[in-house]
């Protein structure tokens, strides 16, 4: 994924993930709308993995927030720690907490599929 975003001038500071979802905390070109950096990384990544005998499919959405640079450490720390968030509470239950903690507005029947 670093490679891929590198090659189409999106910079990453940290990513990474477990098997049901990755985040990627990114710095994006000026003239980049989010939603074209998330399609280039998906497509890009679907053929990379699909030349090397991988199958698999992105889910259809994404979720996005913005990080203050007073944030980005803590940020980075919790991409890097994936696998121990997720002992304590799965990635279903962390991503509403998440949203509510955000005011995020949603309908959990379009949550998560």
């Amino acid at each position: 994924m670093a490679g891929i975003a590198k090659n189409h001038k999106i910079s990453v500071v940290e990513c990474g993930g477990t098997a049901n979802h990755v985040h990627i905390l990114l710095v994006l070109p000026s003239h980049m709308p989010l939603s074209k950096a998330v399609q280039t990384l998906k497509a890009n990544s679907s053929r990379w993995l699909g030349e090397h005998g991988i199958n698999f499919s992105w889910q259809e959405g994404y979720a996005a927030f913005s990080v203050s640079a007073s944030q980005l450490g803590s940020v980075r720390e919790y991409i890097r720690n994936q696998a121990a968030h997720h002992q304590r509470r799965n990635f279903e239950e962390e991503f509403i907490a998440l949203l509510k903690k955000s005011g995020v507005a949603y309908d959990p029947k379009y949550i998560l599929g």
